[in-house]
């Protein structure tokens, strides 16, 4: 057993220094066998514990002899004189004792600073959380316009509410506060809160912020509880084009150059998703059999990955329009950007805003929704061709519902009924696109019905 250190003073260990080179020494200091104090060359002094602990054990050298011994440990106690001596010789015998029952005190500590860290985190308030959120996605949009709306929902109809609250301490009740108001007067509002909450609270969980299921979550949480969004009587429209203006906005449409206008012009011929179309692929595209096929879990397809397949049949004029879009080097993409990527959000909505904006200058009246006087937006041709279909046309409302990607009838019916109707839904089309270009007859009559 080698001979105990002597025990320092105070005093001693005050003038203890550095007798050069290059690296730190360590000075027994006695009073507890294994306590040192460590001093750097520029004579900064901590405190370290060097000790053995656990079974004994034999370990084979590379000369072949047996070394019989314990596992060796060091352990900082911190720095000199923030510690002092006794302070020091008080720690090294707590560091020892948890050594002999078999707790690793620098795991210990490891382990608590981790859950001050975690409990730090889980105190972060949804204000902050929403914060640092949006100072990262704001970055993928492109306009002032479009980062301001998107911040004001959350601002507007989240925060009063949940902005005080942790992001731990948020669950279901507390994010149907802040929805149920909007879900029957604001529909569409209220499912961009509800999805902006999501993502709010998912990255407060990634962060580590918070643990546990995510209370803004719809699918087998949000929707036990609310209607579907496309079922409450009064959900919001988007601002859909007049019918009696789809014609002049059309010909408008078509003195715009660019990718964005042929974009929107694309959106209005089949009645789709500005989603589906700003990532819209050439290999989703058959010309010869004249069909768009979206796959599900396609980007921004809104298409669930647990559905099949929605095919679009392209129309003539549709296909024309295809044919005339230059091909990006490198690129699928049908409709790109002059950067080379996918068209941004808001590209279509600027397009249509200009047009609308041209028609006021010119001392027309714009195009705006008929029943709340805003100006039309992309999403909102949509409705405009559930409009044409239900008021100008003899076509089958469910077509035009499959047409529009929508569920038809009872679950029941929709397990059975699987059939897109595509050769039928091309004539229906073919007849939207005749209105869009102003050749409407006096009344378009369904392919096979009754006159």
């Amino acid at each position: 057993m080698p001979p105990r250190a002597k025990e320092l003073t105070p005093a001693q260990i005050k003038n203890l220094k550095h007798p050069g080179g290059e690296k730190p020494v360590k000075v027994a200091v006695g009073g507890v066998s294994g306590l040192y104090v460590q001093i750097t060359p520029n004579n900064y002094k901590s405190w370290v514990l060097r000790t053995r602990y656990g079974e004994w054990a034999e370990t084979k050298l590379a000369d072949g002899t047996i070394q019989r011994g314990r596992k060796k440990r060091e352990i900082g106690l911190g720095p000199y004189p923030d510690i002092l001596p006794g302070a020091a010789r008080d720690k090294a015998r707590e560091a020892k004792a948890k050594l002999e029952a078999g707790i690793d005190p620098i795991a210990e500590r490891k382990a608590t600073q981790a859950a001050l860290i975690a409990a730090a985190r889980r105190g972060m308030t949804f204000a902050e959380a929403w914060e640092k959120f949006a100072a990262e996605k704001i970055k993928e949009f492109s306009t002032d316009r479009y980062r301001e709306q998107w911040q004001r929902t959350v601002e507007i109809y989240a925060l009063p509410d949940l902005g005080r609250m942790a992001v731990q301490d948020i669950d279901l009740q507390d994010v149907l506060r802040v929805l149920k108001p909007l879900w029957d007067e604001k529909t569409v509002t209220a499912v961009k809160v509800r999805e902006r909450l999501e993502k709010v609270l998912a990255y407060a969980t990634v962060q580590g912020y918070r643990t546990g299921d995510n209370p803004a979550r719809w699918r087998g949480n949000l929707d036990m509880v609310l209607p579907a969004p496309g079922k409450v009587s009064g959900a919001e429209n988007y601002p859909a084009l007049q019918l009696d203006d789809v014609a002049r906005w059309w010909q408008a449409l078509q003195g715009r150059d660019g990718m964005g206008a042929k974009a929107l012009a694309f959106q209005a011929l089949t009645a789709t998703r500005s989603g589906a179309i700003r990532f819209a692929s050439w290999d989703e595209i058959d010309l010869a059999a004249k069909v768009w096929t979206i796959q599900p879990g396609r980007q921004s397809s809104k298409i669930p990955a647990n559905e099949s397949a929605k095919r679009i049949p392209l129309t003539e004029p549709m296909i024309a329009l295809l044919e005339s879009l230059p091909r990006l080097d490198g690129s699928n993409l049908v409709f790109w950007a002059a950067r080379g990527g996918a068209l941004s959000d808001a590209t279509m909505g600027k397009v249509m805003r200009m047009i609308h904006q041209a028609d006021l200058k010119a001392g027309g009246k714009g195009y705006v929704d008929a029943k709340t006087g805003e100006q039309a937006v992309p999403h909102g041709l949509r409705s405009s061709f559930r409009t044409w279909v239900a008021e100008r046309t003899s076509f089958d409302g469910d077509m035009a519902e499959v047409a529009l990607f929508h569920k038809v009838g009872s679950k029941v019916a929709q397990a059975y009924n699987r059939a897109d109707q595509v050769e039928k839904r091309r004539h229906m089309m073919a007849a939207w696109g005749d209105f869009l270009q102003g050749k409407e007859p006096a009344k378009v009559v369904q392919m096979g019905a009754r006159a």
